[in-house]
């Protein structure tokens, strides 16, 4: 088994994509080596992170195709990992981005991956720290990573993107006084698609006057109109992302702050591996049939194990 993982690494760090697809699902469903597999992975990685957020409708999939081909142009070589949602079924995704993408699917320069969310809040996949962790060992210049669209609890994407870009569309005017807090929180970029519609202008002058009052004399953050359907304001965009990753140099606050959250899950689920969730649930539901049954009680008895 450590020979295989050994070779699987190898050829992830080559650029196999298809030693990329089994290394995430490996790790993604906790199969028989991902342990060993994360074990092996190094920081001295030059790929950088962005992440493409927004509410449901905001036209991301299609900005990250238009993304897609910019850089294809500059003949950089891109991972998208677009996160959909589960189906309540079998917790697979469900959109299938690599459909919606598939003029890039056979391209060498293009690692595309659909992820379901399975439930996981922040619009990401659990176990998204780890699947970008492995495809950032590969050679890439850009990892993209589109989250499901869920509104204000998408705030995970900026701990662990480089660069976060917010897309709103006209459509969103009313509800930016709403989402000040988070938006204003999440965003390095914003980008008003579909600004060809109605909307769009009144849309693009309420961010600039809250990203200016957010400045509060530092840097104001980049508000950017996009009709990502026919290309219009792509390469101003593209160069806002790339601006941002060259003048970034230290590790984002939110990003110790994801990361310290990750440390905690998994060595919270190392303490917990020898509890089985299914003979826990058959002891507690005996359990409540005592009379006194005190749910704290129950649980002192596992803490003190």
């Amino acid at each position: 088994m450590q020979s295989n993982i050994n070779t699987l690494y190898q050829q992830i760090h080559e650029g196999s994509f298809a030693a990329i697809a089994r290394g995430i699902t490996i790790v993604e469903n906790q199969l028989a080596g991902a342990q060993e597999l994360l074990l092996m992975l190094r920081r001295n990685h030059s790929a950088r992170v962005v992440g493409i957020t927004g509410p449901p409708g905001a036209g991301k999939s299609t900005l990250v195709n238009a993304l897609l081909a910019h850089w294809l142009e500059k003949n950089l070589k891109v991972a998208v990992l677009a996160i959909d949602p589960s189906s309540p079924f079998n917790y697979g995704a469900i959109l299938g981005d690599r459909i919606r993408m598939s003029e890039y699917y056979t391209n060498p320069n293009i690692f595309i991956r659909s992820l379901a969310s399975r439930g996981a809040l922040g619009g990401l996949n659990a176990r998204i720290i780890e699947i970008t962790d492995i495809v950032k060992e590969a050679p890439f210049d850009l990892i993209l990573v589109e989250t499901v669209g869920v509104g204000q609890s998408e705030v995970e994407i900026a701990g662990l993107a480089d660069c976060t870009v917010v897309t709103l569309v006209p459509e969103a005017g009313d509800e930016v006084q709403t989402l000040k807090a988070g938006i204003m929180e999440i965003a390095n970029i914003f980008a008003v698609n579909k600004a060809d519609r109605d909307g769009a202008e009144g849309l693009y002058r309420n961010l600039r006057i809250l990203t200016h009052e957010k400045a509060n004399g530092e840097k104001e953050i980049p508000v950017l109109k996009t009709v990502a359907t026919n290309g219009i304001g792509i390469d101003e965009l593209a160069g806002a992302i790339e601006s941002f990753l060259k003048d970034q140099n230290s590790l984002p606050e939110k990003r110790l702050h994801l990361l310290t959250e990750k440390c905690w899950q998994l060595i919270q689920a190392h303490r917990m591996r020898d509890i089985d969730h299914h003979q826990l649930q058959i002891r507690l539901k005996t359990a409540l049939a005592d009379p006194h049954f005190n749910l704290y009680s129950f649980t002192a008895r596992y803490l003190t194990k």
